[in-house]
């Protein structure tokens, strides 16, 4: 397990530090003076330049490259001078100085994610921090609805095999797969937040936290959620509904599936004790991959019903071309894809215990 874990580790490091690369070299060749961004309209050539030193923008595209690495990174060198971009600021970095050697410190902190241009120099971890809370909120109730219906409705549709119970949940299924995002958040948001307001008391948009009707005290809206989690849900639903039966209809073939029933054993215990367990497998996997991209596939469904998510976060970056809330952001959400596989790997082998961690 140990062994399994550092060789995760070492390459989870190898691949962030390629995501690291490939972001930071897709934004610095985008038109446009990142100074220029952060002044807004109302600036002068000089205060570009102050930006532009005390940011790093003013050194070539490498060293550039080699202040980014040495942002992110948990253990970091700074120059001694107060000029220098690389100072150890307790305002820009988050802890602490181990020693200093000449003009180098060496500190050991969190990764530093740098200022948002749009936000008037507002940290991104900041940002995210306020953001990312509501994307997983909203991801762990989309796929708790579609682990939930997905395997329910997946057993029903392998034990009612070429009825029209299988045949009617496999186009839904398919339907599931096929229909985009965006399109179903638009037609959920007119159907049951405008159409049928009245019953369902739903609303077209709105987020987790919103102010109360005075605009003095912030209150919770679970409400809210209703409808984005179904509709970020919908798709995981229906690769969940279709792994199922594939894998259990596989499983109830299975030579030990027989002899339980030689055994006497009834259906419903063969399926709840054999089974079903040996069936989830397949449906782990997907369960990983399904979660971890919600959290970069929520941007149409935030954006669409107004959800304050990480994902409506991104849309307003790329459209202001805040790129240090945008690279901020894909880091995270390539982190929590690397951490999420780890996890899976580990709740595979314990199912299954056939697999091992080498």
């Amino acid at each position: 397990m140990l062994n399994y874990l550092l060789n995760k580790i070492f390459y989870a490091i190898l691949t962030l530090v390629g995501v690291v690369t490939v972001i930071f070299l897709l934004f610095t060749v985008l038109p446009g003076d990142p100074a220029k961004m952060m002044l807004g309209q109302n600036q002068t050539a000089e205060q570009v330049e102050v930006v532009k030193k005390k940011y790093g923008f003013d050194k070539p595209l490498g060293t550039q490259y080699l202040y980014y690495l040495n942002d992110l990174s948990p253990l970091s060198f700074h120059s001694t001078t107060k000029e220098d971009y690389t100072h150890f600021d307790d305002n820009k970095y988050s802890g602490s100085r181990l020693f200093t050697i000449g003009k180098t410190t060496t500190a050991i902190k969190l990764p530093y994610l740098r200022a948002s241009f749009a936000k008037q120099g507002k940290q991104v971890s900041q940002v995210i921090g306020e953001t990312l809370p509501n994307t997983f909120v909203l991801a762990v109730s989309a796929i708790v609805i579609a682990i939930i219906l997905g395997l329910i409705f997946g057993v029903i549709s392998a034990l009612k095999k070429d009825t029209w119970i299988d045949r009617s949940i496999q186009v839904f299924s398919t339907l599931g797969m096929s229909v985009p995002s965006f399109f179903s958040a638009i037609l959920f948001a007119w159907l049951f937040g405008f159409v049928l307001h009245k019953y369902t008391n739903l609303e077209m948009t709105g987020s987790l936290y919103e102010l109360d009707d005075f605009g003095e005290t912030v209150i919770i809206k679970w409400k809210n959620l209703i409808l984005p989690a179904i509709v970020l849900g919908i798709r995981p639903l229906a690769v969940i509904i279709q792994l199922m039966r594939n894998s259990l209809l596989e499983v109830m073939n299975q030579d030990y599936i027989r002899t339980a029933r030689a055994k006497g054993l009834s259906e419903f215990q063969i399926i709840k004790n054999h089974a079903i367990k040996n069936a989830l497998n397949p449906v782990v996997t997907a369960i990983s991959g399904w979660f971890a991209s919600m959290l970069a596939g929520a941007v149409f469904v935030e954006y669409i019903f107004g959800w304050n998510g990480l994902g409506k976060e991104i849309v307003n970056a790329l459209n202001t071309l805040d790129l240090p809330v945008i690279m901020g952001a894909v880091l995270v959400i390539a982190t929590s894809f690397i951490i999420i596989n780890i996890l899976v790997d580990i709740i595979y082998a314990m199912l299954d215990p056939r697999v091992k961690l080498l």
